[in-house]
């Protein structure tokens, strides 16, 4: 049996054993799902939007300000929920499951060719992260007031509250927020390795401090940013220290972070804590299942007794899941949800389906089973009780509602989000104010003028009901932490189910294009030409926001350039931008960060493009050295240059700037 029929096969039991006695649809299309929930990330986007990766076109620029009261540059990353605070440790908790999900789920990501957006929206919150990280020692963690956001119902695109930042630094310590955001950016350095290493390396430099800092100096983040605790009380921080931790050492290998995990086990918790939950708040699952992959796969070395006691609870976690447990069991809906908090209940069912899902391909690739009071579990089993969850959320369950905006043909019309509640800026171009929005748009009967998709709303009660209301923010607001663990759910459950039922076909590669600067244009032989930025020296390399970070498409149509170097004049087929994107001192010297864009002006595509550099004394990253000397050509996953498609190299050198001609061939 092939892989695609075992595949079948496989989500055929899964859909036997799930809808007994039930009357749903036998399966869905979680291709689709995944698609809108990866959307939902773009229409939560602060700051400036980029021109080509943004499908969410009801959304415009927002909070480009940022931050300039306190003389630092926050804009970006991403608005909790139907707010507009960007509240720092859920934000972090998230883009740690988006890139989870990247690395765990790799395969079947790439397979629905949407790495590209998955990679992206992991992007936006780790380049906000590194802004945010100003000094060692030094992280603003959050942005916005949420009492005076909550009096206000605007767009984002209209805010008049306050968009003061907050800090927590030595004397103001955060080891919750400096740690899970540590944690967010270790899990991005693996996600983006296999497609540029250069920005992995700079957020493991970030990671390690932010680690080091939040260790060295303890404390709960909302005594220090006292205007979170209303929002986002944290109930410690031993988890997020042993969270990060574990990231660390799967990141960088480095044996320091293994040894801290065990050293502490005791003392923070992570082998005494046997729990029903894992959230934003709550790190302690993820962390023994985690480290349950290093103990099963023989990794674990003189460390194995302890990791052995982590692998304990990490199993506690999923018997009580599956209701295996001898009692001590999550609670459930009648329709089979799970049950934890009254208050956006999805979350808490999201964050335990993929633990769950992540826990059974752990134990699947190494033959193990998952040993419950009640009985030894196939991994199997698990995928049943993933399935089944991903199932309730998107139509079966006893309302026949799809609680993933924009999924299916029911799904909760009334959301409790301002920018989906209130008509876009680009068809009602008249400010909407404070309370006016509450007046004209949050009490009006109809549904929201804008769909908000892939948001996954609060859900339902203990008894499943669901009420759709827009004033009803316990069950019908969606949230980031909600939504980032469906992006891996239901990628696993496409590539099990996708020849069932409803097919997933995404036939255009949705991958990042490249937004080009204001900068001036101009031939490589007509000498240098950049606009000066105002950047703060650093010693670590900077990563502009616009540059792709994942393999563009293939185009099977091609074009060979025949200019040369003497010909790159009025009409020719490409254009370069070159500019200076940041520069830092180290011992004297300085260094600086030249980012060259490669446009196709022509109305054909272009291939087998190739560039001599010369004079080159520092790193260059974006191109593929050839066997000849001095020569580049496109990356392997960009051997085609589109009409209108843009390609970016980057390199780093003191003194002058490289010399840059091109050289092709039939």
């Amino acid at each position: 049996m092939n892989m695609k029929n075992l595949n079948i096969s496989l989500c055929v039991l899964l859909i036997a054993l799930v809808r007994i006695g039930g009357s749903a649809p036998s399966s869905f299309n979680y291709g689709d799902a995944l698609d809108k929930s990866l959307m939902f990330f773009e229409a939560q986007r602060s700051g400036k939007l980029p021109l080509q990766q943004q499908r969410v076109n009801w959304r415009g620029d927002s909070g480009l300000q940022d931050g300039f009261q306190q003389g630092v540059d926050l804009v970006g990353g991403y608005y909790d929920a139907g707010d507009h605070v960007k509240f720092g440790l859920p934000m972090a908790y998230s883009v740690t499951m988006l890139a989870w999900g990247a690395i765990e789920f790799n395969k079947e990501i790439t397979n629905l060719n949407q790495m590209g957006h998955a990679l992206w929206a992991i992007k936006w919150g780790t380049d906000y992260f590194v802004k945010a990280h100003t000094q060692p020692n030094v992280l603003w963690g959050q942005v916005g007031d949420g009492v005076s956001d909550h009096y206000c119902w605007e767009r984002a695109e209209d805010m008049t509250t306050s968009r003061g930042a907050y800090k927590i630094d030595e004397q103001h310590p955060g080891s919750d927020l400096a740690g899970e955001t540590a944690a967010s950016l270790a899990a991005a350095a693996m996600a983006f390795r296999p497609y540029n290493s250069s920005y992995s390396d700079l957020l493991l430099v970030h990671a390690k401090q932010l680690f080091t800092f939040a260790d060295r100096f303890r404390g709960l983040y909302d005594d220090s940013i006292s205007s979170a605790q209303q929002f986002y009380t944290s109930s410690g921080y031993s988890d997020e220290l042993l969270w990060a931790a574990t990231w660390l050492h799967l990141a960088t290998g480095d044996e320091y972070y293994l040894k801290y995990v065990v050293d502490n086990s005791v003392y923070m918790g992570g082998t005494g804590w046997a729990m029903k939950e894992f959230s934003w708040d709550n790190k302690y699952a993820g962390v023994q299942i985690l480290l349950t992959k290093i103990l099963i796969e023989g990794k674990a070395g003189s460390y194995a007794d302890t990791l052995k006691q982590y692998q304990a609870k990490a199993d506690y976690f999923s018997c009580a899941c599956l209701q295996k447990n001898d009692g001590y069991n999550v609670q459930k809906t009648p329709g089979g949800l799970l049950y934890v908090r009254e208050w956006n209940n999805m979350q808490y069912v999201s964050s335990a389906t993929f633990l769950i899902a992540v826990y059974s391909n752990y134990l699947s690739a190494t033959k193990a089973n998952l040993n419950c009071p009640d009985g030894q579990t196939q991994p199997q089993e698990l995928l049943n009780f993933v399935k089944s969850q991903a199932d309730y959320i998107l139509g079966n369950n006893p309302a026949d509602m799809s609680y993933l905006v924009g999924y299916g043909a029911k799904y909760p019309l009334h959301v409790h989000h301002r920018g989906a509640s209130v008509a876009s800026i680009f068809a009602l171009h008249n400010e909407v104010g404070c309370a006016q929005g509450f007046e004209l748009w949050y009490n009006r009967a109809e549904p929201n003028p804008n769909v908000i998709d892939g948001a996954l709303v609060g859900g339902p009660d203990k008894n499943d009901g669901f009420s759709d209301d827009r004033s009803n923010y316990e069950q019908t607001e969606p949230t980031l932490s909600g939504s980032a663990p469906l992006v891996g759910i239901f990628a696993k459950l496409q590539s099990l189910c996708g020849n069932v039922g409803e097919g997933y076909n995404h036939n255009e590669s949705p991958v990042p294009q490249q937004k080009t600067p204001t900068s001036s244009v101009f031939s490589y032989l007509s000498g240098y030409n950049h606009n000066e930025l105002s950047v703060p020296q650093q010693k670590t390399q900077s990563y502009d926001q616009n540059e792709s970070p994942v393999p563009q498409p293939k185009t099977p149509s091609t074009y060979t350039v025949k200019e040369t170097a003497s010909k790159t004049s009025e009409g020719a087929p490409l254009q370069f931008l070159h500019s200076i994107s940041s520069s830092w001192t180290v011992g004297g010297a300085t260094y600086y960060r030249h980012r060259v864009i490669i446009k196709n002006t022509s109305s054909k595509p272009i291939s087998d493009l190739k560039l001599v550099v010369k004079d080159l004394s520092g790193s260059l990253w974006g191109l593929s050295p050839t066997e000849e000397k001095d020569t580049y050509e496109l990356p392997q996953w960009q051997k085609v240059l589109n009409p209108g498609s843009e390609c970016i190299f980057v390199y780093v050198q003191g003194g002058p700037q490289a010399k840059v001609s091109i050289k092709t061939f039939q």
